[in-house]
């Protein structure tokens, strides 16, 4: 018994090494593979619980056959979506193309968009386009919480399954950790279809809590489809804890519903194994809708091969004549995306970012600091928005092309969620965009003005430059 505790020993470090071994061999960033390197030797035993529950890379993995992505993609998009006509914008044909070839992101013209700023109006606009449904109803949301609003919504899609619609529901199991089961089964039992992304159950406690389904969608008769930063909970109307919450939502009808729809029944696919390709769910679209408005409908996931969101960011940077504004709520870029800015603003592109000025989340508002500065001393303009929470993820460049999602500027967003985000060649609704951005900026305060007012004592900067090292791992 005496060597006992050296056998141990000897085992623990076998296993340290062995997971060092396949962090380095996985060939990931190498500042995300420092990250991990230095948790597991600094932070014994409870590194490598880290690694076990959110490290692992499945990138690599396959989840979904290349037969059903062909069923669910060609046969629905190609067979049922022809478009006539459809005339690409030459100053962003590599950027669709990209987006293309990369996930079947197919570009759709024939599009129209209402832009939705307030959580009164956009759960106005879902509520009643719930309540016209006739065949089907596909909602899939990270949160979706047992508060008078969520009920709300329930009894909603509970009234249209009890009437014959089709209702779908995905929700993420992480997200919505702290919803009684309850909840879910009363719609169950009312007729309609719930499913949890990746359920996560102890013991069977795995690296699927790290890899977590962050998308927003909505389609309702495959004509009227939602995309954006909300979830459903009453926060998005009243804010939190006293703090007024802003964020951005599009209600869109036209082309581009398809590729929701098609966003929402692969997720379908990878929780339900039903495929759902039938004419129905792709209904001709409203004929009135008649313009050159361009949309892509992009999904980006920890299983794809690429990281296709943080490769369209870096190339609508270095693409940029005049200038790229962006919103998050939370800024820990990956390097090539901070590199791509850095770039873009020694150019002379004028590049603007708006972050809130507290974040909802400590850790994370101390990890970003570094970053906004970095960002600030390359000649990128930042404002810190002082009106409430503002968790917005949009993006708009040279009045011609914009984008709004649930994508979030930070390695969670880029590497470990599932996201989604419509970008949209059309310079009325760049505009339109930038005219959000503009009306947001006037309730921010710049970066630089508002740090000459506080004084950071070395202890603060060092904190937030050790926090900053673990930035790979939020």
């Amino acid at each position: 018994m005496i060597y006992l505790h050296w056998l141990i020993f000897m085992v623990y470090v076998c296993v340290v090494l062995v997971v060092m071994v396949t962090v380095l061999m996985d060939n990931r960033q190498p500042a995300k593979t420092m990250a991990w390197v230095m948790v597991l030797i600094f932070m014994p035993v409870i590194g490598i619980v880290l690694y076990f529950f959110f490290g692992q890379n499945t990138r690599k993995e396959k989840y979904i056959s290349q037969r059903s992505m062909d069923q669910l993609t060609k046969r629905s998009m190609f067979e049922f979506a022809e478009q006539q006509n459809l005339v690409l914008p030459e100053e962003h044909g590599v950027l669709i193309k990209l987006f293309a070839s990369q996930n079947w992101a197919l570009p759709f013209k024939n599009n129209e968009a209402e832009i939705h700023t307030d959580g009164y109006e956009f759960f106005n606009a879902l509520l009643r386009d719930i309540g016209r449904a006739e065949h089907h109803i596909h909602l899939e949301t990270y949160i979706i919480c047992d508060d008078p609003l969520g009920r709300l919504v329930a009894d909603a899609l509970i009234d249209k399954a009890r009437a014959g619609v089709e209702v779908r529901l995905i929700y993420d199991d992480v997200g919505c950790w702290n919803v009684p089961a309850a909840f879910f089964e009363r719609m169950r039992a009312a007729g309609i279809d719930v499913n949890a992304f990746m359920p996560v159950k102890f013991p069977a406690f795995t690296s699927k809590v790290n890899y977590r389904n962050h998308r927003k969608l909505c389609v309702i008769d495959g004509r009227v489809g939602y995309i954006g930063g909300m979830n459903i909970a009453v926060r998005y109307l009243k804010g939190s804890k006293g703090v007024p919450w802003r964020d951005t939502h599009l209600r869109i009808r036209g082309g581009a519903v398809y590729g929701i729809q098609r966003a929402f029944l692969v997720d379908w696919y990878f929780v339900d194994r039903t495929l759902i390709s039938k004419r129905c769910y792709y209904p001709v679209q409203d004929p009135a809708i008649n313009n050159d408005c361009i949309m892509q409908i992009v999904t980006s996931s920890p299983i794809s091969k690429w990281p296709e969101m943080a490769q369209g960011y870096v190339r609508i940077l270095l693409e940029a004549k005049r200038y790229v504004y962006m919103e998050t709520p939370y800024f820990l870029p990956t390097e090539p995306v901070m590199f791509a800015m850095r770039t873009a603003a020694l150019a002379g592109v004028d590049v603007k970012l708006l972050v809130p000025l507290h974040a909802d989340a400590k850790f994370v508002e101390w990890a970003s600091r570094s970053f906004v500065q970095e960002a600030v001393d390359a000649g990128v303009d930042v404002y810190l928005y002082t009106a409430g929470f503002n968790h917005s993820k949009l993006l708009v460049s040279d009045d011609s092309l914009s984008t709004c999602g649930s994508t979030n500027i930070d390695f969670r967003s880029f590497d470990n969620n599932f996201e989604s985000n419509v970008f949209i060649y059309d310079r009325r609704m760049a505009l339109r965009i930038k005219q959000v951005f503009m009306d947001d900026m006037a309730h921010c305060v710049k970066y630089e003005t508002y740090m000459r007012s506080r004084r950071l004592s070395f202890t603060h900067r060092l904190w937030e430059s050790l926090v900053r090292m673990f930035s790979p791992l939020m």
